[in-house]
């Protein structure tokens, strides 16, 4: 019986092989986004890391390591936003936004272009797993629309109607996930598709939970009989693979583009070389924003760990801690193994990188705010790719900052984000060398740590990035005008 089943795997891999060697030529695309995953946090970035990486540093080994790569936002939703349509998140309605439980509608607006859309064109097939988060519309009984976050929206959903705006209606053909923060938000039950199949039936009971200083922030909602709180990674994962391997069986000569939302990446790597696709996939790996003020907090004091090392702030502040990430591709044949680029990067460079991969065209209307990094990636840059990057902090379009070379403008006092007088946070902050400044402006050559506000030192400067920003605004896009 075991030498039948081992000769079956083996047909398996071996027409999965034959399969793809007749394949398109275009390579599969694996994006994986972790959640609040800090430059500091990982081992390849700072050496001094507490928590082991291996298969994230096996990736940077294989493959190219962004050193200045940055999230579009501070926060989750922006950031996911923007990833997936290469547009500033600050440029449309409510896109500061962070939603919970029910909340929405989509931040993505009926006919703009997504990445999956984008790669749809291109004969890809598209999935999604794990972490949504950019607004969906939940119904209620009688048709009403619920935009709200809090348990009592949550209590108000119809699960026996179609979830609205979700990945479904932006390009995927395949989801698997949450609408928000899986582990941390009132609605604790599985999207399949555009559905919840099993809806949550009882209030979650936190005592279960461990007993961590910062585990037990999630909010007191309803829980599906099927979610397995500490189990939810590893069946993201399944789903993942399970989606690889059904669709190289049943149609080998069709790319696919996977989004795994959430933190595994060694088991994903292995589905690759077992499929024996490793070589042919592209390979991104990157996060939505900075760590956590929670984790910072606790695994600095607990263990001398320092998720945002070695820069200043972390999520949700406009410093660089808040939004300066690990970006790592790996793609064999394409991009050296073990190289590294500090050309300025943002996530919103995706889309116009995979554009210029596949081939496809990017129409006037769309991604206004991506860059192509596929000179870049395949060592052929000689100038900066990027002419200046935008960056926006918890408060939207109030927190807006510019880079440009080393320098960088914040046009906002503060952090525009944290609060560093709560008593938590009041040990990280620093004196402010201009406190009467409007705004802050920082050389990050000779002060990457954000110590010295330069603002009336060098008000040229500041005012000359003030006055790009607002162009950049007015303009509605970081790259030049396409004519359609």
């Amino acid at each position: 019986m075991q030498l039948m089943r081992s000769l079956g795997l083996l047909l398996l891999q071996i027409t999965l092989v034959c399969g793809h060697a007749l394949a398109t030529t275009k390579p599969h695309v694996l994006l994986i986004l972790a959640d609040d995953l800090g430059y500091g946090d990982v081992r390849c970035y700072n050496e001094q890391s507490k928590v082991p990486t291996p298969n994230i540093d096996r990736l940077a080994r294989e493959g190219m390591r962004f050193t200045d790569a940055h999230s579009p936002a501070t926060v989750c939703t922006p950031s996911r936003y923007s990833l997936m349509t290469g547009q500033m998140a600050f440029r449309v309605p409510n896109g500061g936004t962070v939603f919970q439980g029910a909340g929405g509608p989509s931040l993505i607006a009926q006919g703009r272009l997504t990445l999956p859309t984008l790669l749809k064109s291109q004969g890809y097939a598209t999935a999604a797993v794990g972490k949504w988060h950019v607004g969906l519309t939940f119904r209620d009984s009688l048709g009403k629309a619920i935009h709200k976050g809090g348990l009592e929206d949550v209590q108000r959903i119809d699960f026996t109607r179609r979830i609205e705006g979700g990945p479904l209606d932006h390009g995927f053909e395949h989801f698997f996930g949450t609408a928000c923060c899986p582990t941390t938000d009132w609605l604790y039950a599985f999207i399949d598709g555009d559905r919840i199949p099993v809806p949550p039936t009882a209030p979650i009971d936190k005592s279960k939970l461990p007993k961590h200083p910062h585990a037990n922030d999630c909010r007191n909602g309803f829980i599906a009989p099927d979610f397995p709180m500490e189990e939810v990674d590893l069946l993201f994962v399944k789903k993942s693979r399970e989606f690889m391997e059904e669709h190289l069986r049943t149609t080998p000569d069709k790319p696919f583009f996977l989004y795994h939302a959430t933190q595994v990446i060694g088991e994903l790597m292995k589905e690759l070389e077992k499929l024996g696709i490793a070589d042919k996939t592209i390979v991104l790996l990157s996060s939505d924003n900075g760590p956590e003020t929670t984790s910072v907090v606790h695994m600095r004091a607990d263990h001398d760990h320092d998720g945002a090392k070695p820069w200043r702030g972390m999520k949700r502040d406009a410093w660089e801690g808040g939004h300066r990430v690990p970006l790592i591709v790996r793609w064999p044949s394409h991009v050296k193994s073990g190289s590294t680029s500090d050309q300025l990067a943002s996530l919103t460079d995706v889309m116009a990188t995979l554009a210029a991969v596949t081939g496809a065209e990017l129409p006037h209307n769309s991604a206004e705010d991506s860059f192509n990094l596929l000179p870049v990636l395949e060592g052929k840059a000689t100038a900066p790719v990027r002419p200046y990057l935008l960056t926006q902090a918890f408060g939207g379009l109030r927190t807006l900052s510019i880079r440009r070379g080393s320098w960088k403008f914040i046009d906002h006092r503060g952090s525009g984000g944290n609060n560093y007088a709560n008593p938590e946070l009041k040990r990280f902050a620093l004196p402010e060398a201009a406190p009467e400044a409007p705004g802050q402006l920082y050389d990050l050559g000779s002060d990457p740590g954000e110590t010295t506000n330069l603002y009336f030192k060098h008000p040229e400067i500041a005012a000359e990035l003030k006055a790009l920003l607002d162009k950049s605004k007015t303009a509605g896009r970081s790259t030049e005008h396409k004519q359609p």
